[in-house]
């Protein structure tokens, strides 16, 4: 299995997650090579010679088929492509840039797709899934994100689209969270937290585990779904 983004946070969730289950993993990084080395190490003690690194950037178009060979070389055969890497900053109205557009499109979007593409025939062969990373967001943009709220929606719209282009040899999903883990840069105080958070039903942020056992659902538990996106959002999506 190939997932994106994989050293940290979300990410480093499903990874363990599928490797519990018994998955070999192709993990994907950019820039956080200590996370990602000691994750492949806490993995590989546990089965040793499951788990391989990649880095790349998702913004090479030209280097992400190469993602899915250098996956194939490593284990002969894809059985999950999980499009979870993601750009995540504000771009409020007059302070949008053709930079910042590529920066979140290309991540958000058009590295799914293209991945995707590239792994179809593989997948088509062992009877795959794609689980795409989307948000609650994609549905109800995010005051002052409107390229990442843009690029979201995309990727909802892709996954629905995909499901239709590549069935019925392979499933295509969607996961999408609410708040699960907040960001790093400091850009969201408690009270925004705390807003955020009052807004869900079950009163409570969730963890990124439990992003990761939707993923798992959708790979090994539901062989009749496809073409759907599972919030996971302790209800808030339904609540704002």
């Amino acid at each position: 299995m190939l997932i994106t983004g994989a050293a940290r946070r979300v990410g480093a969730a499903i990874a363990r997650r599928l490797h519990r289950e018994g998955a070999s993993l192709m993990l994907h990084y950019r820039t956080s090579e200590h996370d990602a080395h000691a994750l492949q190490a806490e993995l590989n003690a546990a089965r040793a010679n499951s788990v391989t690194l990649l880095q790349a950037d998702l913004l090479d178009v030209a280097g992400l088929a190469e993602i899915v060979r250098n996956t194939i070389s490593r284990f002969e055969r894809l059985d999950a492509l999980v499009n979870n890497a993601s750009s995540f900053f504000p771009t409020p109205v007059g302070e949008i840039t053709p930079a910042v557009w590529d920066n979140l499109i290309g991540t958000n979007l058009r590295a799914p797709l293209f991945l995707a593409q590239a792994a179809a025939p593989h997948l088509k062969k062992t009877g795959g899934v794609i689980v795409n990373i989307t948000d609650i967001h994609a549905e109800r943009p995010l005051k002052n994100y409107v390229v990442y709220s843009v690029a979201k929606a995309a990727l909802a719209g892709l996954t629905k689209s995909l499901a239709r282009e590549l069935g019925p040899e392979v499933r295509v999903n969607g996961v999408a969270p609410g708040a699960i883990v907040w960001p790093e840069d400091g850009s969201w105080d408690e009270v925004t937290r705390q807003r955020i958070v009052s807004h869900t039903i079950l009163k409570r942020s969730g963890e990124p585990d439990d992003v990761a056992r939707a993923v798992y659902y959708l790979i090994a538990e539901a062989p009749y779904v496809t073409g759907e996106i599972i919030a996971v959002d302790g209800g808030r999506s339904i609540n704002i």
